[in-house]
């Protein structure tokens, strides 16, 4: 399992796709999107976003439904027209071909997948309920690591955040199934009824793997008691977002001494780390309680958390009842969907996912235009400029601390589209005569190998963390790049047809976005060269953190839902990012006209179009279930408060608008802060 210090644009890293290279114009602005009956002082959100919202409500199989889900929809139609085209080719054995058209077969075959049951989990579940003894336990939580689940805590090789020009294993604390600690350690009404949901989950998993109710209900307590306890000693989501506090460099000597419930020797050689000498332990606190819990578990109680990860981590691969029974938890449950996505939906994004780049590569071929790569470069060195404006503009930073900011601005590593090399899964063996569960297990396996052997070695830059066809973007601080997948290139964010406007408030927002990520709370403690490394004076620090904690305090006060609130703390990297990107975007807009109006569209000035253009890539519903779900785990603030939150700060917005002090969207002018 890998941990990247991965900052990105969008909540979640959702594979979409360009429009083909034959394409039906889309308007810059789309005015069925707008609600005009809300007045945008009011409201911006509704006012920019309400025409859409009434267009595309819920579908059952989502728990939140907005333009990137959109490009989604429309880049699984894509990618099913490229995979049943392989389908009517006769594919050579060991080819990506082959392999493609194979694992998204069996994905499709329910029949087959039905039929089997739990047999493809069977062999995995009698070695786990047979163990005994500490090397027996160290050896399974190795091969479980290597493959389809994090029991206890996760291992992972990444570049070492204080020399980012090598690699560097790293322990992460993990083995919370639900995800977030505040599932197991908060006692609310909401927190009752999803704990209560989870332990009827595990009995269900259990017993449809064969285990008795007797059984079954004492392995749910089980499982819970775990998960509990790591939980109680998880590393909160703020403590999370210190790079600091996550890095703790030991000699596996060290490691051995101080949690001696593990073999280490037998768990390394396994999980394929035989040579490793250090390790960065990211939450040590997590780690002494891990360690208790493996000296002090009875070897049933062991038998039975470990069964549980096995069980589910295989669900999805597995027959109706486990897929349904994950779906009825995990989305229903905890996000509010209704339905299950179809079931080539399913098959196409695990094909997808386990073979990424290799679509990508055709993906690219077929859909993606190259001139959108080529503007890519003009639009990222405007943004690149304004930002160095805006660092020259602050009267609070020191000129020593702008030059070394100008340095890191400078030194940008960045990827546009797709990677230069693509990479080779021929080692990869995709059978048909295996079941589904077996071929997707050995798939996580060679991605886990993929990634581990790279301990030790240098870092290479070149590699990227996201897939072409993903409609996201990332700032990645050990290594300073920032990084556009083809998939992003598309309406609503770059229209090739669109005026400046829209494409500044659109994929401009989004480069100068990531470009803040280097600067942001967590980004601005890493130089140039992308290591952890304080480049800033006392002063300037101190400046810095006062106008952070106003932005994180307007946020802390947003009420997302009845009575809870959103977590400014916790989304402060993407909310500066979001404001940086606004601003640097804009003046990269401005400076773009030369001085030269352009004349309004549609009846809406240039800077008019550069905002709505903005709130459009936000636009979307989501069922009150999701929102608690997403303030609680995710570090990015819900699309409503992206854009209106994010424009009371922005004196242009106010000005384009003509929105004045008595409107609801109106923030005093002493009451707005400028970071970037």
């Amino acid at each position: 399992m890998k941990k990247v210090m991965i900052l990105s644009f969008a909540a979640a890293l959702i594979a979409t796709g360009c429009t083909s290279k034959s394409v039906t114009k889309t308007p810059g602005i789309d005015l069925t999107n707008l609600d005009t009956t809300v007045a945008c002082g009011d409201d911006f959100y509704e006012y920019a976003c309400g025409g859409w919202m009434k267009k595309n409500p819920l579908k059952p199989e989502y728990a939140r439904y907005g333009s990137f889900d959109q490009l989604r929809e429309n880049n699984q139609e894509q990618i099913r027209v490229l995979f049943e085209e392989l389908g009517k080719q006769k594919a050579e054995p060991g080819s990506v071909a082959q392999k493609i058209g194979d694992l998204y077969n069996m994905g499709l075959d329910s029949v087959r997948l039905n039929q089997e049951g739990a047999a493809p989990i069977a062999d995995e579940l009698k070695r786990i309920q047979s163990l005994s003894g500490k090397e027996a336990v160290s050896a399974m939580i190795g091969e479980m690591h290597r493959t389809m689940s994090a029991p206890f805590f996760a291992i992972y090789v990444d570049a070492d955040a204080k020399n980012s020009s090598m690699n560097l294993a790293g322990w992460y604390q993990a083995g919370m199934n639900m995800g977030d600690r505040d599932y197991y350690v908060v006692d609310d009404e909401n927190n009752r009824k999803i704990r209560d949901s989870y332990r009827n989950y595990i009995k269900t998993l259990f017993t449809l793997a064969g285990y008795s109710q007797e059984a079954a209900e004492q392995a749910a307590a089980t499982v819970l008691k775990v998960e509990t306890a790591i939980a109680k000693a998880a590393f909160t989501r703020e403590e999370l977002r210190d790079p600091q506090a996550g890095y703790n460099v030991m000699t596996v000597a060290e490691l051995k001494k101080q949690c001696d419930g593990l073999d280490w020797d037998v768990y390394f050689n396994t999980v394929g780390l035989d040579s490793l000498q250090k390790i960065n332990i990211g939450q040590p606190r997590t780690l002494k309680a891990v360690n208790e819990l493996l000296k002090t578990l009875s070897e049933q109680e062991m038998r039975d958390y470990l069964a549980f990860n096995c069980i589910d981590g295989a669900a999805p691969y597995l027959s109706d009842d486990f897929v349904n029974a994950r779906f009825d938890f995990y989305s229903k449950t905890l996000s509010g969907k209704e339905q299950i996505e179809p079931r080539w939906k399913r098959a196409l994004n695990v094909a997808n996912g386990v073979l990424s780049e290799a679509v990508g590569e055709m993906y690219v071929a077929k859909y993606f235009p190259p001139e959108a790569k080529e503007r890519m470069v003009q639009l990222v060195a405007n943004l690149q400029t304004a930002l160095g404006q805006h660092i020259d503009s602050l009267e609070w930073m020191s000129d020593e601390t702008k030059a070394k900011a100008h340095e890191k601005l400078n030194a940008f590593y960045v990827k546009i589209g797709y990677p230069d090399k693509w990479r080779d899964y021929s080692g990869l063996t995709i059978d048909p005569k295996e079941s589904y569960y077996a071929n997707v297990r050995r798939a996580a396996e060679f991605e886990t190998l993929y990634s581990l052997k790279d301990e030790g070695k240098p870092v290479d830059k070149t590699k990227w963390f996201m897939s072409p066809q993903t409609v996201n973007a990332y700032y990645n601080p050990s290594s300073n790049e920032i990084c556009f997948p083809a998939g992003i290139l598309q309406p609503p964010f770059f229209n090739f047809d669109a005026d400046d406007a829209v494409n500044y408030g659109g994929i401009g927002v989004v480069i100068g976005h990531e470009m803040t990520h280097g600067f942001d709370d967590q980004g601005r403690q890493f130089d140039k060269d992308g290591n952890l490394n304080d480049w800033w004076t006392p002063a300037d620090a101190e400046q810095f953190n006062k106008r952070a904690e106003i932005l994180a305090k307007q946020y802390d006060n947003i009420i997302v839902l009845d009575t809870v609130h959103a977590n400014g703390h916790f989304t402060l990297g993407e909310n500066i990012a979001d404001h940086g990107g606004l601003r640097v975007a804009y003046t990269a807009f401005r400076n773009s006209l030369n001085g030269v109006e352009p004349a309004p569209i549609d009846g809406f000035t240039a800077d008019q179009r550069f905002y709505l253009s903005y709130a459009t890539l936000w636009a979307g519903n989501i069922r009150d279930a999701e929102i608690l779900r997403l303030t609680k785990i995710d570090p990015h603030s819900l699309g409503r408060w992206r854009v209106n939150a994010a424009l009371r700060n922005i004196d242009s917005f106010f000005k384009a608008f003509n929105i004045k002090e008595g409107d609801p969207m109106y923030l005093a002018p002493e009451d707005r802060v400028i970071i970037w």
